[in-house]
């Protein structure tokens, strides 16, 4: 196994489905760097990715080619990560509930609030841990805006914006730009979830949502410019732009209070580096 020993002695045994972009690059390197957690295996049936993970972690991972190899050594196991394309969330997530395993799911949790509910019903039922993965509750700016909000620096404040914008004329392909509407592909899916997680993290729960959701690029056939307005039940407002077409770049954070504001621009420096 890879990774470090926890407080108890006995590190987590965590299976890993999917070794695309957010297994390779987020999942796997965080649950082999954290105390307590063993990466133990990885499902993916490519030979050129388990060739990338074994010499990135070693002999020590085994793999899977499919998730119900991992239902079959439930006992085995202590933690199920579920980095797949979003539309198998769902149905992995269920399945590794009813093998009697936790589980944590890259976002978007699920394609409809029904989903997500019947999901976190049945986690109740069996007495098992249902996590979302928004590892944008850690970016720096999210944190610093979070410490003003804390210590009252902003005053009462009126208006959140956040944005995720890009100029990206031409789609990239794949199932998250060029895919079927099933795939629950587009950006409201994906860098949506992290505004709206954001908005909800600071601000507090919904009164009401408004949004526009545009598909603009030839070629694409998921949203790539869509917008979200929230009015949180403590009068705050958000507006959320997620956006691939954007020519000119806005502010990726801009707050407006009673006291002073707070205007952030660019990337969080590690991921601009």
């Amino acid at each position: 196994m890879t990774g470090t020993t926890g407080t108890t002695g006995t590190p987590l045994r965590v299976a890993l489905i999917g070794y695309g972009l957010a297994g390779s690059v987020f999942h796997a390197p965080l649950i082999a760097a954290t105390e307590g957690l063993a990466l133990d295996t990885i499902v993916t049936s490519n030979p050129e990715r388990q060739e990338q993970a074994r010499a990135e972690f070693g002999d020590g991972v085994s793999f899977a080619a499919t998730p119900e190899e991992l239902w079959a050594r439930a006992d085995e196991l202590d933690l199920i990560v579920i980095a797949s394309p979003n539309k198998t969330h769902v149905p992995l997530a269920t399945a590794a509930l009813k093998a009697g395993l936790p589980v944590v799911v890259d976002k978007p949790l699920a394609g409809t609030a029904a989903e997500a509910r019947e999901l976190a019903a049945l986690a109740e039922e069996r007495g098992l841990l249902l996590s979302v993965f928004q590892n944008r509750r850690w970016d720096n700016d999210f944190l610093t805006l979070r410490k003003l909000l804390d210590e009252g620096e902003l005053g009462d404040v009126w208006r959140f914006e956040s944005r995720f914008e890009r100029w990206r004329p031409q789609p990239k392909g794949g199932w998250r730009e060029s895919g079927d509407p099933a795939e629950i592909g587009g950006l409201l899916y994906d860098l949506g979830s992290h505004v709206v997680d954001q908005a909800l993290v600071l601000f507090g729960p919904a009164a009401s949502v408004y949004a526009e959701a545009d598909v603009r690029r030839p070629g694409a056939q998921t949203d790539d410019d869509t917008f979200i307005a929230i009015t949180h039940t403590n009068g705050v407002r958000s507006h959320l732009y997620v956006s691939a077409t954007t020519a000119q770049l806005g502010p990726r954070l801009r707050v407006l209070g009673s006291q002073a504001g707070y205007v952030k621009y660019g990337l969080d420096p590690q991921e601009a580096d």
